[in-house]
């Protein structure tokens, strides 16, 4: 009977280097960043700016091949699969970026519900 020996594929050492580089740059570990890379973390629109940043890309670079079906599509727990197109051109304003970054400094959460239910205020306000 042969025993197999299950190796462990160890990543390359440029992979390492280049996860490393980027985990320092956005303030994470080379393993968050390889999770993110898995699929096995979400990366969340702010992380995702920070990413191409460090890149200096667009934002939207990083969704430029995205087949159709995968914006309008339905991921796990009925969540969309992808950034909705209005999302999408929100994440790549600067009005949107700033806003995303000054609420995201925001720790307090009572807080950023007041934030939330002035900009719904506003929007409603420039519907009349």
């Amino acid at each position: 009977m042969l025993t197999r020996t299950l190796e462990r594929k160890q990543p390359a050492p440029v992979d390492v280097h280049v996860e490393a580089t980027l985990g320092e740059a956005i303030g994470v570990t080379f393993q968050q960043v390889q999770k993110y890379e898995k699929g096995t973390n979400r990366v969340g629109a702010s992380r995702v700016q920070q990413i191409a940043d460090v890149l200096q890309v667009p934002v939207s670079n990083f969704f430029e091949d995205m087949p159709a079906e995968a914006t309008n599509g339905a991921g796990g727990a009925g969540r969309p699969s992808a950034l909705h197109p209005e999302l999408m051109q929100f994440v790549s304003s600067d009005q949107g970026l700033a806003l995303i970054r000054a609420f995201c400094r925001i720790e307090d959460v009572k807080v950023r519900a007041r934030v939330v239910s002035l900009v719904k205020a506003l929007a409603e306000q420039e519907r009349s």
